[in-house]
């Protein structure tokens, strides 16, 4: 048994308006995209089939009709943005500012700080990731000083620096 096609009264009775007065093959097939799974509960394959395009083309032009013929006060869905955020961008501005105030007092301020209190904020651990990605969409990034080898020295340094490779002296 097909899905059953979801459209409002409106354009139901748009499009059967457009299959008596269309002007081209492809507004016709439109229409008829929205018209025939209704009335006679077929696929879309079978749409398809009868209109001479894929099943593909069938989905994209009875949503492109929908679009055109849906009426301008009913809200079309959007779904961009982020839907599954543990808080807002401004809670989590708000979260962070604690610790970026604390840190520009001159102390570091340590992912793991973070971390921690996010986990006591929202009642169970999170990835590591959760928070730098949360630290990236508030313009912050993680500055470490450059690495060094444990067991060098400033002496040695300093005489390697001084020092050709033969061993004489460079001065």
């Amino acid at each position: 048994m097909p899905r059953k096609v979801k459209v409002s009264t409106e354009v139901f009775e748009s499009a059967k308006e457009t299959i008596g007065r269309a002007k081209t093959a492809d507004e016709l097939r439109a229409a008829q995209a929205v018209v025939l799974p209704i009335l006679l509960g077929i696929s879309d394959h079978a749409v398809g089939q009868v209109i001479g395009r894929s099943r593909v083309s069938v989905v994209r032009m009875r949503k492109e009709f929908k679009q055109l013929h849906t009426p301008k006060g009913v809200a079309a869905r959007n779904w961009g943005g982020r839907r599954s955020g543990y808080m807002t961008v401004d809670q989590e501005r708000e979260f962070l500012s604690r610790f970026f105030n604390h840190g520009s007092q001159g102390s570091a301020v340590n992912a793991d700080e973070i971390k921690e209190a996010f986990e006591v904020l929202v009642g169970h651990k999170v990835a590591k990731t959760t928070i730098y990605r949360m630290l990236d969409r508030h313009g912050r990034r993680k500055i470490t000083p450059r690495p060094h080898h444990p067991k060098s020295g400033a002496k040695a340094r300093k005489s390697f620096t001084k020092t050709a490779k033969n061993g004489d002296s460079m001065r």
